[in-house]
């Protein structure tokens, strides 16, 4: 925990963020459509400087509560995206709270300082893995979704609020693809370049981080291999896909915070 030794700028960048992410989500009823939205693309913005600041500052610094707010931070960019094509799609109240969740956890964790010796390629390796993790965060957004329209529906409640399940469901799978597939390119890299992207012996590649990364890898390509050849859907899906989540969520995040929190080493 290194709050106390945060700059002033980042400290203020980030209550500002986490404040606006709070008027949406502590009051999405009694808000208007245009206020919601412009409190919640205030906080996006404000959101994407501290996460500039951090990883572009001196000294750059990144570790598990970066990761999530990175990760939030790309969940709430897709669902912006989204909400042109479906107007109807609700989950603003639930992300802006993860949102503000996430920022305040990385001001108060800013992690490790980043060393300079690392390989040109790492900042590649890591976007690649970060989008893996949004992409996936995505899909389980959509999942949770998915499970309240279904929900609705049982409860015989207006069919025309909110989006179609099938679309919701269309979301969830083509989100974990691309995320399945990102993850490939990930590991793909860290497995063929460990050595110069960590300057790490061949032992070193089946760390904790890699072990819960190809075990989260297996059971997404066993849920999409469901889905293709079986038509897997619904809350068999889900649970595997919470699953997976789960285990690629221990695999940096998790690793990061026994190191950061637990054990308290860079």
């Amino acid at each position: 925990m290194i709050l106390a030794s945060a700059p002033v700028a980042t400290v203020v960048l980030t209550l500002a963020a986490a404040a606006a992410y709070a008027v949406p989500a502590a009051g999405a009823a009694r808000l208007s459509e245009q206020a919601a939205r412009m409190a919640l693309l205030v906080a996006w913005l404000l959101h994407g400087l501290v996460l500039a600041w951090g990883l572009l500052g001196d000294p750059p610094r990144f570790g598990f509560a970066p990761a999530l707010s990175v990760t939030a931070w790309l969940v709430l960019t897709v669902y912006a995206v989204e909400r042109q094509l479906f107007p109807q799609l609700e989950a603003r109240w639930a992300l802006a709270g993860l949102g503000s969740a996430a920022v305040l956890l990385a001001l108060v964790f800013p992690g490790a300082e980043l060393h300079v010796s690392a390989s040109p390629w790492l900042p590649l390796h890591w976007a690649l893995g970060i989008a893996s993790y949004g992409l996936f965060a995505a899909a389980v957004v959509h999942a949770w979704l998915m499970t309240r329209a279904e929900k609705q529906i049982r409860q015989a409640a207006d069919p025309h609020a909110g989006v179609p399940l099938l679309t919701l469901e269309r979301l969830t799978f083509r989100f974990a693809t691309a995320g399945f597939v990102l993850l490939s390119a990930t590991l793909l890299a860290g497995l063929l370049f460990s050595d110069s992207l960590y300057g790490r012996g061949n032992a070193a590649k089946w760390d904790h981080k890699t072990v819960f990364s190809v075990m989260a890898w297996l059971v997404f390509a066993f849920l999409l291999l469901g889905r293709a050849r079986f038509g897997w859907r619904g809350r068999k899906a889900i649970r595997v896909l919470y699953t997976g989540s789960a285990l690629l969520l221990l695999a940096y995040a998790g690793s990061r915070f026994v190191l950061e929190v637990v054990l308290r080493r860079a």
